[in-house]
């Protein structure tokens, strides 16, 4: 598949605010990323949880004040995932409308996406692209458990259910956002993945988690739009980087000398027209985002940019192949230090793409 959008350093978000307001959110992410604009998720409501707001619509789910598990020793277990399968097989075959099942997201679950939507309606221009993005597969089958507290994950025909389900998800989407004329991206988070090959994980294969990967990517594909994966910490890089994702989103921050050490694998993906989403202005640590500025951060970037143009990659392609994100979201900062990480991406783009 192969997507006309050349990014060239344009500002993009991972998508969280610290606001209990969902018009405020869409007014601030036009204010600061117009060109790539998203919607945004605000964690101050629970139902907005990475994990608890795409749920909806597994078998065996239930409520119990805040604990969310699946219960599969219920009587009606058997059933709801029978179901379950066959709407998926329905809606892979084209026999039932996504847009009418289990899988599309709704005001309950997710009001920031069509706040977003009511806003790209009433645009005169069209954006440069558009993005979405949900939970990664393995995050969220790692993030829920059954009744007896352990991960789904570990539960073939539960992970099963789930991957499909977070596919379908991330398939409406952009059905919805393909509408609007303008390419479009949807990102997989998964700070899951930063646990991969620690104790808490050792009996995970890295086959199990590309498989994971791979059927989310295919399902994103398969709708027309670009793939990609963020992981807000280090990562066993290469599982993504020869993945089929189109975007590799990471701290650059702090972590871009871990994710150097993988010349061959970061060469073939820029080489295969692969972006890297470079998140350079810090989320993770309030002082870090006080002491930093735009001429600060345009100074670590063009440093590690001239480490890439040293594995043999034309600083040229790098900028047309980059975008300019913060590490993370914002969600969890407080609202003016959230403001001024957004004023710096902003500002940090915009000086980049001036110097090209």
């Amino acid at each position: 598949m192969k997507i006309d959008f050349i990014p060239r350093a344009l500002p993009a978000w991972i998508g969280s605010l610290p606001l209990a307001d969902h018009d405020e959110a869409v007014r601030m992410m036009m204010e600061y990323t117009p060109d790539i604009p998203l919607w945004i998720q605000l964690p101050h409501f629970k139902s907005e949880g990475m994990i608890a707001q795409f749920l909806p619509g597994l078998p065996g789910l239930k409520v119990d004040g805040d604990r969310k598990f699946i219960k599969t020793d219920d009587e009606r277990f058997d059933q709801e995932i029978l179901s379950f399968f066959e709407e998926y097989m329905a809606i892979t075959q084209d026999e039932v409308d996504l847009a009418n099942s289990r899988f599309a997201l709704t005001h309950d679950t997710a009001p920031g996406f069509f706040e977003f939507t009511k806003c790209l309606d009433t645009l005169e221009e069209p954006p440069v692209a558009i993005k979405g993005q949900i939970t990664g597969p393995f995050t969220f089958s790692t993030g829920i458990v059954d009744q007896d507290g352990k991960a789904i994950f570990y539960n073939d025909q539960l992970r099963d259910a789930a991957i499909k389900s977070i596919a379908l998800k991330a398939r409406w989407q952009v059905q919805q956002l393909k509408k609007y004329g303008v390419p479009v991206m949807i990102f997989l988070d998964e700070p899951g993945l930063a646990g991969y090959g620690s104790s808490a994980f050792i009996s995970v294969s890295r086959q199990d988690i590309a498989a994971c990967l791979e059927e989310v990517i295919a399902a994103i594909h398969a709708e027309g739009a670009l793939a990609g994966v963020h992981v807000c910490a280090n990562a066993e890089w290469p599982l993504i980087l020869d993945s089929s994702a189109d975007i590799v989103s990471f701290d650059a921050y702090s972590f871009f000398d871990k994710f150097i050490l993988y010349p061959l694998q970061i060469k073939g993906f820029i080489d295969k027209g692969g972006i890297v989403a470079w998140g350079i202005v810090p989320t993770g640590n309030i002082d870090a985002v006080e002491k930093e500025s735009v001429e600060s951060l345009a100074e670590l970037w063009e440093n590690e940019v001239d480490q890439l143009a040293g594995i043999g990659i034309e600083r040229s392609r790098i900028l047309d192949q980059s975008l300019i994100t913060p590490s993370c979201g914002t969600g969890s900062l407080p609202l003016p230090v959230a403001e001024k990480v957004l004023q710096m991406n902003k500002a940090l783009s915009d000086q980049i793409r001036r110097k090209r």
